[in-house]
């Protein structure tokens, strides 16, 4: 899941192309028509349990720049990663960071219990390459480790599904895949902001274009022209429980692989910039004031930690 992005020219179909090594970051911007919400989502990036209810916005530490949301099996705590690091609710809710990190997260994805893998750009001072790479955490976020890539690849949307890492690398335009986190398959490329697989079915991956959603049926090494509504994040809890976040704000849900979609409400706090199923009922959304949380499928939301507004 999870934010920064000449227009775009939409979802290609493709074999395997050649793969493009790119250490720069890559400045992308969406067609006018969708410019005015993805503006704050696709800019340039710059190089205890959970608590219940809101706690009070003036005694709340805010985050911003926040690129991706989940939430881990292992104790049910949400993990926020954002611009500066990775943050969660600490007590009375305010916002606690994790470990010392204060890197550019960019995608990010809870692959298990206190597994979590992302990607993104060292803190302003520290050593490394401009692009991490894939990065992996196997206690919660505390300590991470490269895993591969480094220097090479910025993967802006990150899931796992059927054991299989999925990645939408900003720097190539490609999807890439891997089975063990080291070797990778490059697939399709296209122009996408987010992706999400279909967690009982793998073989289909849906991702978010300028012209809607396009879709593959072959784990990504083809994907159909976007089309229907312009979703800016699109997260698939299990097979009859797609939701996505459209560019002004609405929830939508699909029941039929993303064929057709209803909007059920529009999340609270302006443009989004994260969003994460974790199951049908359960959503968590990042949007311009902060981190809400559902546990109605959407019908009601709970602000999580406050948040401010910046340019990405």
């Amino acid at each position: 899941m999870t934010t920064d992005r000449p227009s775009l020219p939409g979802a290609r179909s493709g074999g395997t192309p050649p793969r493009t090594t790119r250490t720069r970051k890559k400045r992308r911007t969406w067609p006018l028509a969708a410019t005015a919400v993805l503006a704050l989502t696709l800019a340039a990036c710059s190089s205890g349990k959970d608590g219940e209810g809101d706690a009070p916005a003036a005694s709340q530490p805010t985050v911003s720049h926040v690129h991706g949301l989940g939430i881990d099996p292992a104790d049910s705590r949400l993990y926020v990663a954002t611009h500066e690091g990775l943050f969660t609710p600490g007590k009375g809710g305010t916002a606690q960071r994790v470990g010392d990190s204060q890197d550019d997260f960019m995608g990010f994805t809870v692959a298990k219990a206190n597994t979590f893998l992302a990607s993104g750009h060292p803190a302003p001072g520290a050593d490394g390459p401009s692009n991490r790479g894939l990065i992996e955490s196997t206690d919660a976020g505390k300590t991470w480790k490269t895993r591969s890539l480094a220097g090479e690849a910025d993967f802006h949307a990150l899931d796992y599904a059927d054991r299989t890492i999925y990645g939408y690398d900003s720097t190539s335009g490609l999807l890439r895949v891997s089975k063990d986190g080291t070797a990778w398959e490059d697939r399709a490329r296209l122009e996408a902001l987010d992706i999400a697989v279909n967690p009982d079915a793998p073989d289909t991956v849906l991702a978010t274009t300028a012209q809607g959603v396009a879709k593959s049926t072959d784990a990504g090494k083809t994907f159909t022209p976007g089309n229907g509504p312009v979703m800016a994040f699109v997260s698939w809890a299990k097979d009859d429980a797609l939701y996505a976040i459209d560019t002004s704000g609405g929830l939508n849900r699909s029941t039929d692989g993303g064929t057709t979609w209803k909007k059920t409400t529009t999340v609270p706090g302006g443009q989004p910039q994260a969003l994460t199923a974790v199951n049908a009922r359960r959503i968590l959304t990042a949007t311009q004031d902060g981190v809400y949380e559902s546990r109605d499928s959407g019908k009601t939301f709970t602000k999580r930690l406050a948040g401010s507004s910046g340019d990405h």
